[in-house]
């Protein structure tokens, strides 16, 4: 059936996102991979938020598994009964990687969290960050990122790869699970024979 072949394609190619997602978070928490940063409370509080982990991560581990679920049992109630659930699933997963997405681009706007030496000395802030609207958004302007921050070495480029693998990760999760989600809907719609051509004799 092509609706269920559908699920599991979707949920075969969701696995590997959702593993980058919690890969790219987990390197967050540790910058220049180092653990005191992290023990000192000197992360972005968008990598310490995790949705990489649980939310891009986890929970679209979960909505994948419902996905793959199968039963053999047959009936056009028990088939819609299924692709109601699969529906679930996938708004699950919907909203989880849109949170994801959200905070990624949050953390990469604001720039990271670093010590940066300022008109009053050295202190952990974010010096990158817009101070008002209209400036521009240090992303554009790579040329501020080495003379940005004292310590952790490289963290500026640090966090716009990993923030940005994550906005990618989440963002193909997001397309994937809305194909997921029209499919379930067709599904519930039209019963499990939407897809079977039917011959009619002349």
């Amino acid at each position: 059936m092509c609706i269920a072949q559908c699920s599991r394609c979707v949920g075969t190619a969701l696995i590997p996102m959702a593993v980058v997602c919690m890969v790219a978070n987990v390197l967050l928490l540790f910058p220049d991979l180092k653990y005191r940063y992290l023990s000192e409370h000197h992360v972005t509080k968008e990598a310490v938020l995790c949705s990489g982990i649980w939310a891009s991560g986890f929970l679209v581990l979960v909505a994948v598994r419902g996905f793959a679920s199968h039963s053999d049992q047959k009936g056009c109630c028990y088939f819609r009964t299924q692709m109601l659930c699969k529906f679930g699933y996938t708004c699950l997963a919907l909203v989880a990687a849109g949170f994801c997405f959200m905070v990624s681009g949050t953390g990469l706007a604001l720039g990271p969290l670093c010590l940066h030496n300022g008109t009053k000395g050295l202190k952990w802030e974010r010096p990158l960050k817009q101070v008002k609207h209209g400036d521009t958004l240090y992303l554009y302007e790579p040329e501020r990122w080495a003379s940005a921050c004292e310590e952790p070495r490289g963290v500026v480029t640090w966090n716009v790869i990993l923030f940005s693998v994550l906005m990618a990760a989440s963002g193909l999760q997001l397309i994937f699970c809305a194909i997921h989600l029209l499919t379930a809907i067709l599904g519930v719609l039209c019963g499990p024979n939407c897809c079977k051509n039917k011959v009619v004799p002349a």
